[in-house]
């Protein structure tokens, strides 16, 4: 009678337990199905109810991590662990990370009132479940951002990310500060001259596109943190190579690993920042790449011209002033790296790969530094349920255990590459493909114009000072000069039909001396440098050199007799002693990036309030308009007035641009299509840099014609662009 009586009470208690379940799971389903009703409407609720319970063990459901009714009345969750069910769990204390639970029927079939599983769809309907769990994420994030609040750890990340952006801009001003004294320290002949520019550039490009698309792959943070140690470490071998060709490859592989940079800096920063602050924040993150050029141009002005730094090693090892500027131009990318060590991955990165752990802790580590820099650190993050976008197979190619270590890197590298590709052809599927387009050809006008001109002013300007210089040159005729010693600097001189008898030229310099039909007879050289200098049609007899740097390159039609030369000094000479041109240029563009100051600040200001796109339109089409005025450029300072007009007109297209790339993409895609755009800015800055270089001294007309119209038509097909600023981060 007693047993019967203890298993009709046991019977009981199971069903009560069972409808308990059976009530639980209804009433969660209800929930959901009203929250999902709710999202339509782009309206969401908070994710904890204050009224409701906390310590419950957070589950997977329909996409959600919330509470899990249909859990044994003995068993504890993760985040009322220690506590009996009377505990109660106070506001600050921790509650656990919320786990992960799959719920996939384990026998394959589907269980009466159970989803469908995903082994039963198609790929389509995945991928439409997929597109609405990123609709709601992108509308639950938003409000998970504006919880976490803006605060110290965006500011830690903008300094941060700051750095990365800066060592960019670094990268494209070294070029051109480096170029004249590389190619001649190197003995560069004109027919290679000019590759530099080129060559680092197309490794930006290269590295824009691979970058991009590996971090949407695997990481903001891991990739822009190997990309930036490429940059730093073959930036600083590129100071010590002597052959040019190695040095060619060491800048081209330093490019390529600065080209991450801009991509991965605006994504990993967007991500991070609620509606309402993105577009100032994303503006004032520009002014970075501005102060790398006026760090590069500082550092120019205050190194190269200096020749005394420089030392050697022999005559087969020369290390001059531009390599102390090469290595003093790598700091700001190895500052990034130490400092991004300290920093976390993207949170929104970690929800797209499905890591709702990482992803949570990231939020909440956002919310508390937040909170405690507010002098509110009890403050509670109060969010314990994300939708994550349903996470679609991919094909995996099975490997041998035992195969060749080799072969495994290779079929790593070929399924990185395949993934990196499938991730751009989505940036030709719908709804972004006409999107595409169109910031491709934005990006490609912006950048023709920008670089394609930067490369024209200074040219244009040292033109005019060529010119200038010529003009005050001093012409000797017929002279004849005996027994007298020249130990002083002869510059801007030309010499025809002279006679030197029995002359001395000790420790003295020829700066741009020509002598022409000239007759030198028992003549002595010794420590004698020439800078543009040559002898043409000259005779030297009897003569001796000792320590100069004068050779065939330099004695042109020239004869030698009864003439011996000894310890000649070898390579190429670089000297900026009383150069005042060296000068000039790292000067003008100092001012030239200083002057962009001004519009990025209203850009940042005005970024929310007049809209991204009419930034962007109108500058481009006043920076078109500011060409014409190029027609009274006949002085160096009027040059040098149009190059800051222009400079400070062109920044706001470039910071609105940055917003609005960054916004359009989906975060699956987001650097791979900002890599691909990116790509284009360094293919149009090559032909650029090609066609505006090669019309140097020839005519104004073209390069203000095919600046102007580019950049008219770019900011017209800017204006068609759908408008971001209300947008949230899909």
């Amino acid at each position: 009678m007693d047993e019967n009586r203890t298993s009709l009470v046991k019977g009981a208690k199971d069903i009560a337990k069972e409808a308990k379940r059976q009530a639980a799971r209804n009433f969660n389903k209800a929930v959901d199905r009203a929250s999902d009703e709710y999202s339509n409407q782009r309206s969401y609720n908070r994710f904890n109810n204050e009224n409701e319970e906390e310590g419950y063990n957070y589950q997977q459901q329909d996409g959600y991590y919330g509470d899990n009714g249909d859990h044994d009345d003995g068993a504890s969750s993760d985040a009322t662990e220690g506590h009996d069910d009377e505990d109660e769990i106070y506001e600050g204390e921790y509650q656990g990370v919320p786990a992960y639970s799959d719920r996939k029927p384990s026998d394959g079939h589907v269980a009466l009132g159970e989803p469908v599983s995903d082994s039963l769809k198609s790929q389509k309907d995945l991928e439409n479940e997929r597109q609405a769990d990123e609709e709601e994420l992108a509308q639950q994030y938003e409000l998970i951002l504006q919880e976490c609040g803006h605060g110290r750890f965006q500011w830690q990340l903008y300094f941060v990310l700051g750095l990365a952006l800066m060592s960019d801009g670094v990268e494209v001003f070294v070029v051109g500060f480096v170029l004249p004294s590389a190619e001649t320290d190197m003995c560069v002949p004109n027919s290679g001259a000019g590759w530099l520019g080129s060559i680092v550039y197309l490794g930006m490009m290269v590295g824009a596109f691979f970058w991009g698309g590996l971090s949407d792959k695997v990481g903001r943070r891991q990739i822009l943190l190997i990309s930036l140690s490429v940059n730093g470490f073959f930036a600083f071998l590129s100071s010590f190579v002597q052959g040019y060709n190695m040095f060619l490859f060491c800048r081209m592989v330093s490019g390529f690993g600065i080209g991450g940079a801009v991509p991965i800096v605006f994504s990993f920063f967007a991500e991070v920042l609620a509606r309402e602050k993105r577009g100032e924040h994303l503006s004032w993150l520009c002014m970075f790449w501005m102060i790398g050029g006026i760090y590069a141009s500082a550092m120019a002005w205050a190194i190269i011209p200096h020749y005394g730094w420089s030392f050697s090693m022999g005559s087969a090892y020369q290390f001059h002033s531009w390599r102390v500027f090469v290595v003093v131009c790598a700091l700001p990318c190895v500052s990034a790296v130490v400092a991004l060590t300290f920093m976390p991955e993207s949170p929104r990165f970690y929800l797209e790969m499905g890591k709702h752990d990482e992803a949570w802790m990231v939020l909440k580590h956002i919310h508390d530094t937040n909170m405690r820099a507010r002098g509110e650190p009890e403050r509670v993050f109060t969010v314990n349920r994300i939708k994550i976008p349903k996470q679609l197979d991919e094909l995996v190619e099975m490997q041998n255990e035992s195969a060749n270590p080799v072969l495994k890197v290779l079929l790593k590298i070929q399924s990185e590459l395949r993934g990196i590709w499938k991730t751009f052809l989505k940036c030709f599927n719908s709804p972004v493909k006409e999107n595409t387009i169109k910031l491709a050809a934005v990006w490609f006008t912006l950048s023709f114009g920008y670089y394609g001109l930067s490369v024209w002013f200074p040219d244009v300007i040292k033109h005019l000072q060529a010119d200038e210089y010529a003009s005050r040159v001093k012409i000797h005729n017929n002279e004849r000069i005996e027994d007298f010693t020249f130990n002083f600097t002869l510059e801007n001189q030309i010499h025809r039909n002279g006679l030197f008898l029995n002359d001395r030229f000790i420790a003295m310099k020829f700066k741009a001396v020509t002598f022409i039909d000239s007759s030198f007879l028992n003549c002595y050289f010794e420590d004698v440098s020439s800078v543009g200098s040559y002898f043409k049609n000259c005779t030297f007899v009897d003569s001796f050199f000792y320590n100069t740097d004068i050779d065939d390159s330099k004695l042109i039609n020239s004869r030698v007799i009864n003439s011996s030369f000894h310890h000649n000094k070898t390579g190429c000479q670089v000297t900026f002693d009383d150069d005042y041109s060296a000068y000039w240029v790292y000067f003008v563009n100092f001012l030239g990036t200083l002057a962009v100051l001004p519009g990025n600040i209203v850009s940042a200001l005005l970024m929310d309030k007049i809209g991204r796109l009419s930034m962007l339109g109108g500058s481009m089409v006043l920076s078109g308009i500011s060409c014409f005025f190029l027609w009274f450029g006949t002085s160096e300072s009027m040059m040098i007035f149009m190059l800051c007009l222009y400079n400070g007109l062109s920044i706001s297209a470039w910071n609105s641009l940055d917003v609005v790339t960054t916004e359009l993409y989906p975060t699956d895609r987001r650097c791979t299509g900002f890599g691909f755009c990116n790509a284009m800015c360094k293919l149009a800055a090559v032909l650029g840099n090609l066609i505006f270089g090669s019309l140097v001294g020839i005519t104004k007309a073209i390069p203000i014609l095919l600046a102007s119209s580019v950049l008219v038509g770019g900011g017209l097909i800017g204006l068609r662009l759908p408008d971001t600023r209300a947008n949230v981060l899909m």
